[in-house]
């Protein structure tokens, strides 16, 4: 794991005003590291008090929640695919987890029927059984079905990965404490926020993309047309992962969803056996990793010698080049589209997204899209 004073400089920054995923790695490339990016933050990018960061891990280390960074060997490999890849990890539990072989992360209803979460268990169990690491997100239903299953599996020593959508340390819902103990005891409790983060409703479609990207594929058992499985299992193919989904009856609203998903090419399952027979063909088929920047100190002219982040975009825009604002939309507009009718090199248009991000002008969306904030 990354060393003291390191671990407070990603804490401090990734919490700095209007620093997500994407800008902190942006950062990154331009400063060679943390320390160095936070040195360089212009005075509308706030950056988080230095003494929170350094409580933020004391606590964490009181609480026995270790914390992970981007560039540390046990960093889940999967994840690191993903772009906005969270740059830290709360883990409680076992670490190894992260990088287990084959895994599958099962989403549903938290309004389950009673044969749903039979069969989401059901098929946890047996994965487990066969080596497959389960992942969900501890919510009621589907989820705490399939994290049971797994758990009781291999002798009831099964292991599983739960991806929170609040802090490490807060159990949601709080009906699933029991549930949470027994998760952290056997298998590994996730997240990317904060310690003491409470439910939010806007953290947990955010969650979803961690769920999907620890795994080579999602399951939907049961979800309506509008729920957040749907947008999970929307996220795994964005993000190169297999969708597979059970068939419901379609008189029943849990049912749309996996219906739909099979309507527009997920793999129809019945049971673990098909599971593990199209994850056996699927091995072959690999995604390329992305490269993260290490963070490390690179060979640049002195810190009072470089330009800062503010200065970078201002420079480019000064010089009569286009302004990539007038392109983007709330809908969203992808990058590569900027690139190519604006004539800009991707360097130019990076530099510019990170101003407008900084700016608080713009919002990430999946799928390398940018969109303005209305």
């Amino acid at each position: 794991m990354a060393a003291g004073k390191d671990i407070i400089d990603i804490i401090q920054l990734i919490n700095s005003a209007n620093v997500g995923p994407i800008t902190f790695y942006k950062l990154l490339e331009t400063y060679g590291s943390a320390a160095n990016a936070l040195n360089a933050l212009p005075c509308k990018c706030k950056a988080f008090p230095r003494h929170l960061a350094e409580r933020e891990a004391e606590l964490a280390q009181k609480l026995n929640i270790s914390l992970i960074t981007f560039a540390d060997n046990n960093y889940p490999a999967q994840l690191r695919n993903i772009e906005d890849a969270p740059p830290l990890l709360y883990v409680k539990g076992n670490i190894d987890c992260l990088n287990s072989p084959i895994s599958l992360s099962v989403v549903g209803a938290r309004n389950a029927s009673l044969p749903g979460r039979k069969l989401a268990s059901q098929i946890a169990h047996t994965l487990t059984e066969n080596g497959v690491m389960i992942v969900s997100g501890m919510a009621r239903g589907i989820d705490a079905a399939a994290h049971k299953g797994a758990m009781y599996a291999c002798r009831q020593s099964g292991a599983t990965i739960a991806v929170l959508g609040t802090g490490a340390d807060i159990p949601y819902p709080a009906e699933n404490k029991t549930l949470y103990e027994q998760i952290a005891a056997q298998g590994a409790i996730i997240s990317e926020l904060p310690l003491g983060t409470e439910p939010s409703a806007n953290n947990f479609p955010r969650r979803n993309r961690i769920v999907s990207a620890l795994s080579q594929g999602t399951l939907v058992v049961e979800a309506s047309l509008h729920s957040g499985s749907l947008i999970t299992a929307r996220l795994a193919l964005e993000q190169g992962r297999d969708v597979y989904a059970i068939p419901g009856f379609p008189a029943d609203g849990r049912s749309a969803g996996p219906n739909k998903l099979i309507k527009d090419g997920a793999y129809l399952v019945e049971n673990a056996e098909d599971i593990l027979n199209l994850m056996q063909q699927a091995q072959s088929r690999q995604i390329r990793p992305i490269q993260r920047p290490v963070q490390k100190e690179l060979f640049l002219p002195p810190l009072d010698n470089q330009p800062k982040t503010a200065d970078i975009p201002e420079a480019a825009l000064s010089t009569g080049e286009i302004n990539i604002i007038d392109f983007l939309t709330p809908g969203g507009v992808y990058v590569d589209e900027i690139i190519r009718e604006s004539g800009l090199d991707s360097a130019a248009v990076s530099l510019q997204i990170l101003e407008l991000e900084m700016d608080g002008r713009i919002t990430r969306l999946a799928g390398n899209k940018i969109a303005l904030i209305k």
